[in-house]
């Protein structure tokens, strides 16, 4: 059975996640007063990273996350200000960061009207919803799934039923997951018997134990596979 339904991650595939993270932070410094150097982004991104995995483990909650990445940022960086604070300014300027991965507008516009598309995602509501509503890639999407809303993140099975349910539970043969995450991503749809497309622009080793469907390094390489 040709394809029916695309189901798209965000951050990372089709939002550059890195250069919106890098202008709020940035901003944020900014608006807090704190001289901003580059080691800051770089210690941010560590920290951040380690607790969005304890995040896709159920190890920590979202609520958690949104503050505790940043005063554990301020512990290392010894500077004293209000992570909570710091935090609500952040998440505003990234609301506000539409940057789109190369491809990603042209590959849409092109699938827009053939296949019907959906977003998921592990993001925080208030900025995904901000961040789409003011993309031009809004259009070409029926519904956005949000961990958060759902109760349940990616890569979960949980999520995918609730994912599935929401769009009208088609056969399984007729989805294609298409993300950059290993762990939530493409984990997640295999779990869930998913055919998959691994969005792997840096040309990471393909982990052996994962019998990912496709595998492309540009977004519009798409284009190909559901033409064939």
């Amino acid at each position: 059975m040709p394809y029916q339904w695309l189901l798209f991650d965000a951050d990372g595939t089709l939002f550059d996640y890195q250069a919106g993270e890098e202008m709020a932070l940035l901003k944020a410094f900014e608006a807090a007063g704190i001289p901003f150097l580059p080691e800051h982004g770089e210690i941010y991104a560590e920290v951040n990273a380690a607790l969005w995995h304890l995040f896709e483990k159920g190890q920590v909650t979202l609520k958690d996350l949104r503050v505790t990445r940043f005063s554990q940022l301020f512990d290392r960086l010894a500077i004293k200000t209000d992570a909570q604070q710091f935090s609500t300014t952040y998440l505003h300027f990234l609301g506000q960061a539409t940057d789109l991965i190369p491809g990603a507008l042209e590959t849409l516009q092109k699938l827009s009207g053939h296949l019907r598309m959906v977003i998921i995602t592990n993001g925080i509501s208030e900025v995904q919803r901000s961040r789409l509503s003011l993309s031009p890639i809004n259009v070409y999407f029926e519904d956005i799934f949000i961990s958060e809303e759902i109760g349940v993140s990616k890569p979960a099975i949980a999520y995918f039923e609730a994912v599935f349910a929401g769009i009208g539970n088609p056969p399984r043969e007729s989805v294609l997951v298409i993300g950059d995450s290993l762990t939530s991503d493409m984990r997640g749809a295999l779990n869930y018997g998913l055919d998959t497309c691994w969005f792997n622009p840096h040309g990471i080793q393909r982990p052996e134990d994962m019998k990912i469907s496709y595998e492309i390094k540009q977004l519009e390489q798409l284009l190909s596979i559901l033409q064939n």
